[in-house]
């Protein structure tokens, strides 16, 4: 009886070593600060994936988003990731100033998704209405060379102003520079995000806001990829009017090391549960099939092009 028995477990263990073993897909979800539109985005995502890519194991990682989050893609510590459209053009060309030392030739794009709108808000009682009334005041303009900070940089240079003309810069996230104003330690913050953005509904919330016009002018002498946009009226709790400004589109990037396969599903899977992604911030309502492969400052990855070979979205 012994003897059976041992042959029996023996007979059990080869059976199950021989049997397949599922490798898993790693994703991990490149996104940005967790006041941010990305994070939430990227949270709702990580379910998505998890259903509808095949043995995937999908993560989230909070980061300073877009300029860090290509510098982890061509390093191949993410697989998908969220960015500004800038700034995935600027890492194609590889351009230092912004912190890309040399050419990201690993980076493709998956999807053009939603705009961000350039959202500089001010505590009523700094006497911020205007970009010029900036001069002398104290603003955050988020993570150092971070998608938000280069935007503000295009948009203070195009209306005639440098930080040197600025009374304070700071370089904070979108919830520190809230909680900042609220303690009058700050007098605005520049942010480039998604409408109706956690962080600045928490301000507005909290004290009174003028929200900042950027003129058409100014957007127009800045060029491509910046476009004219409006912030209409009550998207913020006080703010009465809508307010120009300038937008810019947002994309999700991966690596040209991900397999074809994982980049189709992943696509495949945004598009067909956009409802999942709006009901995680609204800011997702902006995201269509039909605008998702047009002029991607980074070549399309395969996988993402044969989904939109198949829906004629090419």
């Amino acid at each position: 009886m012994r003897i059976w028995t041992s042959i029996a477990a023996a007979a059990a263990v080869a059976v199950a070593a021989a049997a397949p073993v599922k490798a898993e897909t790693f994703i991990n979800i490149l996104t940005g600060g967790q006041s941010g539109v990305y994070y939430p985005l990227g949270v709702a995502l990580e379910s998505v994936f998890a259903e509808a890519v095949p043995d995937a194991r999908p993560s989230v990682q909070s980061t300073k988003a877009s300029v860090e989050n290509l510098n982890l893609l061509q390093q191949a510590k993410g697989e998908i990731a969220f960015t500004l459209g800038d700034s995935l053009a600027f890492a194609v060309e590889g351009n230092a100033d912004v912190g890309f030392a040399q050419p990201l030739d690993k980076l493709r794009t998956l999807a053009a998704i939603y705009p961000n709108y350039i959202q500089i808000v001010a505590s009523e009682e700094s006497g911020i209405r205007t970009l010029e009334d900036l001069r002398g005041k104290r603003l955050s303009v988020g993570a150092p060379k971070s998608g938000t900070e280069l935007n503000a940089r295009a948009v203070l240079g195009a209306a005639g102003i440098s930080y040197e003309d600025l009374g304070k810069v700071e370089y904070l996230p979108f919830a520190e520079s809230v909680e900042l104003i609220k303690n009058r330690q700050l007098d605005a913050t520049l942010q480039s995000a998604g409408l109706g953005v956690a962080s600045i509904r928490d301000l507005a919330a909290s004290v009174p806001i003028s929200v900042v016009e950027i003129p058409a002018s100014v957007v127009e002498s800045i060029g491509s990829p910046y476009q004219a946009a409006t912030i209409p009226a009550g998207t913020y709790e006080g703010q009465d009017t809508d307010v120009a400004t300038a937008a810019i589109q947002n994309y999700l990037v991966t690596s040209a090391d991900v397999p074809d396969d994982v980049v189709y599903a992943m696509t495949k899977a945004v598009f067909e549960n956009l409802d999942n992604l709006v009901a995680a911030h609204a800011a997702a309502k902006g995201i269509s099939l039909e605008q998702a492969a047009k002029s991607p400052p980074a070549p399309l990855h395969s996988g993402s092009e044969r989904y939109y070979q198949e829906q004629n979205a090419l």
